[in-house]
């Protein structure tokens, strides 16, 4: 038996159970026991149940909520059955609220890359869960989707306005920039091969059509991932730590409709658009190239011209609304499940672009699978 003027005493030990009792005053002005103390008295007898009993308590703040707080997690640890009727009501109410939230248990690494997990069966599953939990947000925006055009979601056209400026002429300069220099990219390694032919003139023929088809809407895709698919991530995490998502929830308002539906249809507006944009901007930068090789710019347009279809156009303007819709509710995603900590929205904005990044890269192959399978 433990017995001390402030502190525990454990009253029956015997079959399983434990029943102790608490002493004194458990104040921060008062030398309260430790934890550890009780936790061997535990260990030794395999408590299945454990009863505590505040009948000898005085006076108590925060230091009895901390004990016992130490206590509910050990009993949920181990599997003992943690009975705290015993205790003052105040005190079983803010246990009770303390332990309402699960601890948020942060996923072990097991090497420097970053895996989870290198066991095969733990990457199934959590993949698998990846899956559902994917396709279930997918059947959520639907839905929001389905009681916009029947004119009953709570989407706001103001948002919509706001979401279009900034997924749209704000991503000019950067979506120009890289725009240009793929097309360059594209002219410089076609070239090298056409010049051993004295073909170097198709040069334009391999820009439009990579362009058209391929480059242009990839690498604006790419760029908006990391910029707007992360920003949706960054902002509706933010809005998880501060509990604006709960606010609206509790006015009876789905985040889906109020928040995830205007940044999506904003991004598939705007995406068509950049694309074109990219486009454009990619076969100037290819005759720029072509320029440096000796082909006039009334060659190269000509060329141009002669291959440009709108077949191409087509594909590369539908791969843009897939890929700006895989991108949103990438970001979108991420952005609400996010855990409530400045770590947890880093975590959300790294994860939607590493996340969308792989929907692209799927999807653009397989799309192209499609298209080589029915000819086009």
């Amino acid at each position: 038996m433990i017995t001390e003027q402030t502190g525990f005493e454990i009253i029956s030990v015997g079959q399983g159970k434990m029943s102790v009792g608490l002493q004194g005053n458990w104040t921060q002005s008062q030398q309260s026991p430790d934890f550890s103390q009780l936790r061997a008295a535990l260990d030794v007898n395999s408590v299945q149940q454990f009863f505590i009993s505040g009948v000898d308590l005085k006076e108590w703040d925060s230091t009895l909520l901390a004990f016992l707080l130490a206590c509910h997690n050990y009993c949920q640890g181990s599997k003992v059955e943690f009975d705290v009727s015993g205790l003052p009501s105040g005190a079983q109410k803010l246990l009770e609220v303390a332990t309402a939230v699960p601890i948020h248990i942060r996923p072990k690494e097991l090497s420097r890359f970053g895996l989870a997990s290198l066991d095969p069966s733990g990457l199934t599953r959590a993949g698998i869960k990846h899956l559902t939990d994917s396709l279930s947000f997918v059947g959520e925006v639907s839905i929001a989707l389905t009681k916009l055009v029947m004119g009953k979601a709570n989407t706001r056209m103001v948002d919509f306005k706001v979401f279009c400026y900034a997924a749209g002429p704000e991503a000019f300069f950067i979506i120009s920039l890289v725009s240009v220099l793929v097309g360059m990219i594209l002219a410089y390694l076609g070239a090298a091969q056409l010049l051993q032919f004295g073909a170097e003139v198709y040069v334009a023929d391999l820009v439009v059509i990579g362009t058209l088809r391929e480059m242009g809407v990839l690498m604006t895709a790419i760029v908006m991932s990391g910029r707007t698919g992360a920003a949706y991530a960054a902002q509706l995490g933010t809005m998880q730590t501060n509990e604006e998502i709960d606010a609206i929830i509790t006015m009876g308002v789905s985040p889906i409709e109020f928040l995830v539906v205007p940044r999506m249809l904003a991004l598939v507006l705007m995406m068509p658009l950049l694309t074109l944009y990219a486009d454009l901007l990619g076969i100037i930068g290819g005759g720029i190239v072509a320029g440096g090789m000796g082909i006039s710019p009334l060659q190269y347009i000509n060329e141009a011209e002669n291959v440009f279809s709108w077949v191409d156009t087509s594909i590369g303007l539908a791969k843009s609304v897939i890929f700006a819709m895989l991108i949103a509710i990438a970001g979108c995603r991420s952005g609400i499940n996010s855990g409530r900590s400045s770590e947890a929205v880093g975590q959300a904005a790294t994860q939607a672009v590493v996340i969308s990044i792989v929907y692209l890269i799927i999807a653009d192959a397989a799309i192209n699978i499609i298209c080589q399978q029915i000819g086009i």
